[in-house]
């Protein structure tokens, strides 16, 4: 029997340790490694190339959604399924459109996480029956038409040090985690501030918690 390889990711190590549990208890499932925040996920998954990849969202130094995007770009066929708490319509479209493959809440029942992993392996979407509803009912808003953000002009590595920004790292830290020149990032930060006509780092913080890049 091929064993459906599957990379955790979650900044909670007890959730982790429980998803563990769980899915190792299924013959046709290998728990092959962890990761704590999308920086380490994104690693991961080059390293181990795992089938499948449950994602969280709100996580440190990178979330769910910018990995998942990052993930989707490497040349090779892999799976995610987010699992998360927020059944927000806006997290849910910026999981689907950065490439996820299904999305879970994550009060849902074992089973229904389990033959979620085994669907998104098979290349099917999956969703759970509250985040299905809020699919719908954006799509009879808007039909095929998506109201454009203005973090769609970004790119990954803009997106990564906005968050980091929002974080309160300093320019030096945001340099040392992404291994760029201090100058780089401040290159970066002035060119994220004239794409999306903000004048200062309090400017971008607000703007990183409106587009729920990050939490409070």
């Amino acid at each position: 029997m091929n064993q459906i390889r599957v990379l955790l990711v979650d900044d909670h190590a007890i959730l982790r340790e429980s998803l563990r549990a769980l899915l190792e208890q299924e013959p046709d499932m290998q728990v092959i490694g962890e990761a704590e925040d999308g920086r380490a996920a994104v690693e991961q998954t080059r390293r181990l190339k795992p089938d499948v990849v449950v994602m969280d969202i709100s996580m440190p130094l990178l979330n769910g959604i910018e990995a998942t995007r990052q993930i989707k770009c490497l040349p090779y066929k892999i799976e995610i399924l987010v699992l998360s708490m927020h059944d927000d319509e806006s997290y849910i479209r910026q999981a689907l459109t950065a490439g996820a493959m299904g999305y879970i809440l994550k009060d849902a029942v074992a089973r229904e996480l389990i033959d979620a992993i085994r669907a998104v392996s098979r290349g099917e979407a999956v969703l759970s029956s509250a985040v299905t509803r809020l699919v719908i009912e954006d799509y009879l808003r808007f039909g095929d038409i998506r109201p454009a953000d203005n973090d769609d002009c970004l790119t990954p590595r803009e997106r990564e040090v906005l968050q980091l920004i929002a974080e309160g790292y300093t320019n030096k830290q945001i340099a040392e985690i992404l291994n760029i020149s201090i100058k780089t990032v401040q290159v970066h930060r002035t060119n994220m501030m004239k794409k999306l006509d903000l004048h200062d780092r309090g400017d971008l913080i607000k703007y990183a918690i409106q587009k729920k890049i990050i939490e409070i």
